[in-house]
């Protein structure tokens, strides 16, 4: 379980330069695809789940960790409110339906914290359903990790000014200016909340077998190269964990 830590007061001061970058991405991304391979192999599922504030840079880390994967093999699920048919369901049967085969690999841009995030926070779910919701998604995620999957969990944290930044940046772009709605700018009024909620959510669904990264996000170049360093870095440990031999990453670099 996470010692108790203030999202607001993460070193963002990590700088990459871009040749470094460049670098780092490339040796990572071939290191992942050997390693899907050898998932495909083992017959073993990965689940990769993304969170964050908003503008905190999900699908930047995502197309970078998915650039050079097999596309057969992979699934990238974009997460938003519920359709009306999957309110007939409980919640988690909508994410059910998106568990990755064995040998895939499924992406979750958002994902079933929702229940403890922004549904909890706009009072979509009551005080019973989101604080039943702890033991409810820790069960779902520990009945995966028992079978063959592996899930890792990935919470993206930029500091308000950042956000600001990024969402000016969004609005005056006419490329880019659809990323941000009235409902971005609400939300960011709600930042005292929003952290209330994710250090809680941190706290409670913190699992050796499905563990939270905190990703520093004000620099994105140092937030890519670290979710795909640390996914790299999860799988290996699980493949020598289960006496599974790694990929020779030689053939791949020079």
């Amino acid at each position: 379980m996470r010692m108790e830590i203030n999202l607001n007061e993460l070193k963002q001061n990590h700088k990459l330069d871009k040749a470094t970058y460049k670098k780092e991405l490339a040796k990572y991304q071939n290191r992942l695809l050997s390693l899907q391979r050898k998932i495909v192999e083992e017959n073993i599922g990965v689940i990769i789940a993304f969170e964050g504030v908003d503008a905190a840079g999900k699908g930047g880390a995502i197309k970078r960790l998915t650039a050079e994967l097999d596309p057969r093999g992979l699934m990238v699920y974009p997460i938003s409110a519920p359709k009306p048919h999957e309110k007939r369901y409980h919640y988690l049967q909508r994410f059910w339906r998106k568990i990755p085969q064995y040998g895939q690999i499924g992406i979750f841009d958002r994902s079933w914290y929702g229940r403890v995030l922004v549904e909890r926070l706009e009072g979509f779910a009551t005080n019973e359903e989101w604080e039943r919701a702890y033991n409810e998604i820790n069960q779902f995620e520990k009945t995966l990790t028992d079978d063959h999957y592996i899930l890792l969990k990935f919470w993206i944290q930029i500091s308000k000014e950042e956000q600001l930044e990024r969402f000016e940046k969004r609005q005056n772009d006419p490329l880019k200016s659809w990323k941000i709605t009235e409902e971005d700018w609400r939300n960011r009024e709600k930042w005292e909340e929003n952290e209330k909620a994710a250090k809680e959510m941190l706290q409670r669904t913190d699992r050796d077998y499905a563990p939270w990264v905190i990703v520093e996000g004000d620099n994105k170049r140092y937030a890519r190269v670290k979710v795909l360093k640390s996914t790299v870095n999860y799988i290996e440990n699980y493949l020598e964990k289960t006496g599974i031999e790694l990929p020779d990453y030689s053939l791949f670099e020079g």
